[in-house]
């Protein structure tokens, strides 16, 4: 009988104290696509390393209270690919390396935690860094056998109820059909599109339904995403002006709404590591300062808000270190672009300037854009794999063998090193804040993110 009374007593107290505490009624899901750990230590240890230390310096997001890791293997697969991983972290459900929204038969539709808190009342918001259609913000709305499936997907996005979508562009807009195309459809689905922040602030207010794209400017270099941040010029969108425009618009929705579900994707932490480039680091943290700004929405409704910090995938098997026992990641502070933009930057002096291109000239270039042979040190060999690279540009072949020798260079003087271009099954974090963010803790499965999630909101999970 104490027994009884006493597990009776401690239902009554916990339901007591998650009574007090409440639920969240604004919740963030930050999304940094093949953010592994190393990655995270990475972003902090480079910045202590620019105060001229060893030891790290705190980004916000990595300092939340409750930190888990997560695993990630997918239904198929024991290294997930974004689509599967992006299914799992939005649905709760496993399913087959590039599959969206559907288990692993390919045509078995799933529920998502979009679906989950717009059934529950409350408003709902897909942004990233990348393009509306890209795999993992496809995973919170389409249902496709294939992540490829690009028009598909834009076609299920122009059909949906969600309030706010925020991303570059779509990746393949024409209706192979001939009709009208995602632009239109989408408009005809009653959304609103907008080109900029500033284009957003003009027509926000009257909208009932949003899209926010990049400048047509940009779209014309880059429609799959927005640029890099090492690569951003002051026109460009960000993804701080996309999660602060998300919120201000799903905000505005409250007087018909209950709340709302944010999810941001970093997209372009992934490509940087794709592509083996310390520029996944500025990346990384230009996604924390996007979350910075969802933190100062936690600050002023602290009793209300969730905010979640997780990734669908480790991407590169990155190592920090190579043998010695030492790490160099100031290093990374010389590179002044990325590799994309390094590639563009050549073939357009070679263009230009023709035989006048010189291995001397092009020495000069790298010089004052990754600082070799000056703040770096670049040994023999260093430099002869750069020059060989470098005629293969003069032999037309392009710039993009010598924009791949010179980030593998950056590595090597960091101390930075990969496994491969592609994913790992490496842990991934898990940071949270705010109500109901002590569930996050420990060690769990990627499936259990967005449950735990829709319990602090005490949305239905379906």
């Amino acid at each position: 009988m104490k027994k009884r009374i006493f597990s009776t007593l401690s239902i009554l107290l916990v339901a007591l104290a998650c009574f007090a505490e409440g639920k969240a009624k604004y919740v963030f899901y930050f999304i940094g696509d093949g953010m592994g750990v190393n990655q995270v230590n990475a972003a902090e240890t480079y910045l202590g390393a620019l105060e001229g230390r060893i030891g790290i310096q705190e980004l916000c997001f990595p300092s939340f209270p409750y930190v888990g890791l997560i695993n990630t293997q997918s239904a198929t697969n024991g290294v997930t690919d974004s689509a599967a991983g992006g299914t799992a972290l939005a649905s709760g459900n496993k399913t087959k390396n590039g599959a969206l929204g559907v288990l692993k038969d390919l045509t078995t539709p799933v529920t998502c935690i979009a679906d989950w808190a717009r059934e529950a009342g409350a408003a709902v918001g897909i942004t990233t860094s990348v393009s509306v259609d890209h795999a993992t913000p496809a995973a919170f709305y389409a249902h496709v056998g294939h992540r490829n499936e690009y028009y598909k997907i834009g076609e299920q996005l122009t059909k949906t109820d969600v309030d706010f979508f925020g991303a570059s562009d779509f990746n393949k807009p024409e209706n192979p059909d001939g009709g009208p195309d995602l632009y239109e459809q989408a408009k005809q689905g009653g959304f609103t599109i907008v080109r900029g922040y500033k284009e957003y602030q003009k027509k926000a207010k009257k909208a009932e339904k949003m899209i926010l794209f990049q400048p047509e400017e940009a779209s014309k270099v880059e429609r799959g995403s927005i640029p890099y941040a090492i690569d951003r010029t002051k026109n460009d969108l960000t993804l701080q002006d996309i999660t602060r425009a998300a919120i201000n618009f799903l905000m505005k929705k409250q007087d018909k709404k209950d709340g709302f579900f944010l999810m941001v994707e970093g997209g372009k932490i992934d490509w940087g590591c794709h592509a083996n480039d310390p520029v996944f680091i500025t990346e990384l943290i230009d996604m924390d300062n996007a979350v910075k700004v969802a933190y100062e929405f936690y600050q002023q409704h602290p009793d209300e808000t969730l905010i979640v910090i997780t990734a669908d995938h480790e991407t590169g098997g990155l190592a920090l270190g190579k043998g010695p026992y030492e790490l160099n990641l100031k290093a990374v502070a010389s590179q002044r672009m990325s590799a994309v933009k390094l590639e563009r930057e050549l073939n357009a002096k070679k263009e230009k300037m023709g035989d006048a291109f010189t291995w001397e000239e092009c020495k000069k270039f790298l010089t004052e854009n990754f600082g070799f042979w000056d703040a770096l040190q670049v040994s023999d060999d260093q430099t002869a794999r750069l020059e060989r690279s470098f005629k293969e540009l003069q032999e037309g072949k392009g710039g993009g063998r010598l924009a791949g020798t010179v980030k593998h260079v950056i590595s090597e003087c960091a101390l930075i090193g990969w496994q491969s271009g592609g994913h790992s099954n490496g842990y991934v974090p898990a940071f949270a804040i705010g109500v109901g963010a002590e569930q996050f803790h420990g060690r769990f499965d990627n499936t259990e993110i967005c449950k735990k999630m829709a319990k602090a909101a005490g949305w239905e999970v379906k």
